[in-house]
């Protein structure tokens, strides 16, 4: 444990003296914030109009739709948020095993008395820690809606949707530590990543353009399809379940990858 919390904090140091973090906060927050400030301002715009549309649409027949908070909102702000992390968590995690394999230090941790799995988590957590940082920031927004609509500000759904971006925000690092792993270029290993998770998004719409077998496989697979529910409010235990081994998958050939480098060495 003291061994996953030194290499934490060198991972933590790291990050916070370069700007890199910085950068990643400011437009992570700032493309989050201009989009809730969409999707609130039409919201509370269509809220304040309701009565009178409602009034005008029983003159000529037919009601308006409630306002919802969740589906105007939520959904907008939460997809715009997980397709920002296609962008964000490559920058976040393509340093971590390649910048060391390229100065040479992934040597001296090997010859540390320090384990793979340890390496690993260190590095993991302390990435993960940065992310979770830069969402919890985001909740400003939320307590802000909250504000201005307190009685329509559904919490239980604001937690089932930052769940679901949260585990995402996972995945997608699992993943891109996996990257990271086998090269020794950030480069390579941020395109890498940003390339494949963009697959495994964009192949859930091939339901939509090939209907059938192929399209239900695609969804089983897609990141964005087992989003879906958690942008709505609602969690799945089998999303839950999807995220958790898609994250511990390659964790696992992320630790293969590094037993393979320390026997090499």
């Amino acid at each position: 444990m003291n061994n996953i919390w030194a290499i934490y904090k060198r991972e933590m140091r790291a990050y916070f003296v370069s700007p890199l973090a910085y950068v990643m906060y400011v437009l992570f927050l700032v493309v989050c914030g201009v989009f809730f400030n969409m999707y609130f301002s039409a919201y509370y715009k269509y809220s304040q109009e309701y009565m009178t549309m409602m009034s005008m649409r029983q003159q000529f027949g037919g009601m308006p739709p409630l306002p919802n908070y969740t589906e105007m909102v939520l959904l907008g702000i939460t997809n715009v948020m997980t397709f920002i992390l296609l962008f964000i968590i490559p920058m976040l995690s393509m340093r971590l095993f390649a910048e060391e394999k390229k100065m040479g230090t992934i040597e001296l941790l090997f010859t540390y008395p320090v384990k793979d799995i340890e390496v690993l988590l260190g590095k993991f957590f302390a990435a993960a820690s940065v992310y979770a940082g830069m969402l919890a920031l985001t909740m400003v927004y939320t307590i802000l809606s909250y504000n201005a609509v307190p009685d329509q500000t559904y919490f239980p759904a604001v937690f089932a949707s930052y769940l679901g971006v949260f585990l995402v925000g996972i995945a997608f690092l699992s993943f891109g530590i996996f990257a990271s792993s086998i090269t020794e270029n950030q480069i390579v290993a941020g395109l890498v990543s940003f390339a494949v998770l963009l697959v495994l998004w964009m192949i859930a719409f091939v339901d939509e353009i090939q209907p059938g077998k192929l399209g239900e496989i695609c969804n089983e697979i897609s990141v964005f399809a087992h989003f879906e529910d958690f942008s709505k409010g609602v969690i799945v235990t089998g999303h839950v379940a999807y995220y958790i081994l898609f994250s511990l998958f390659f964790l696992f050939l992320t630790l293969r990858v590094l037993e393979s480098n320390k026997w090499r060495a």
